[in-house]
């Protein structure tokens, strides 16, 4: 695994140099999935749409959640980077074994709008900008504003149900003294869903 800090314009050299199509993949992370089995067919079906010579599969370099499609992709040939929020460093997350190259950004946040703004995180920018295709299958209030900010940028992006954990998220709920939750859907599916 190779790991860098970078800026957009690295970014932009980076996967310029690579010539392959960018396919990013949103959805919840450390919240899981409530049937991560399907969540899996749902990506299986997703890349059997591309060619893994022209192709790279993008996610946010941690293992959790979404990040479960790094094994899919690598075992299909896909080449694999992440890029995630120098939070991720800073609380000592792991990275996947099966990214090939994580892109540092530095970023206060998690991802997702800046607080009080319209305008997107630096990690959540980088993301849209770098990317060709965008898959979420459901996801939290960062993938919700990164499939909506590539929708309003024109670009192919598209929503897969699915729900969060729902144990996770009402131990979230509880640890945070909030009522238990009633909708799995997630910030993302209450936005995108039917």
């Amino acid at each position: 695994m190779k790991v860098f800090d970078a800026d957009p314009a690295q970014l932009g050299r980076f996967f310029a140099e690579q010539g392959r199509r960018v396919l990013s993949f949103l959805g919840y992370s450390d919240s899981g999935y409530e049937d991560p089995a399907a969540m899996l067919d749902h990506a299986g079906r997703v890349l059997d749409g591309f060619e893994t010579r022209s192709t790279l599969v993008n996610i946010g370099a941690t293992p959790g959640g979404i990040g479960a499609v790094y094994e899919l992709a690598q075992r299909r040939g896909f080449m694999t980077t992440g890029i995630v929020s120098t939070q991720a460093r800073e609380m000592g997350v792991a990275l996947s074994p099966f990214v090939e190259v994580v892109f540092f950004v530095a970023d206060a946040s998690w991802g997702g709008l800046v607080a009080g703004s319209a305008q997107l995180s630096p990690t959540s920018q980088a993301i849209v900008d770098h990317s060709d295709v965008i898959v979420a299958i459901g996801g939290g209030f960062a993938a919700r504003d990164e499939l909506d900010a590539a929708l309003r940028a024109g670009k192919n992006a598209r929503f897969i149900a699915a729900e969060m954990n729902h144990r996770v998220a009402l131990a979230g709920a509880a640890r945070k003294g909030l009522p238990p939750p009633s909708d799995f859907r997630g910030a993302a599916g209450e936005r995108f869903g039917a």
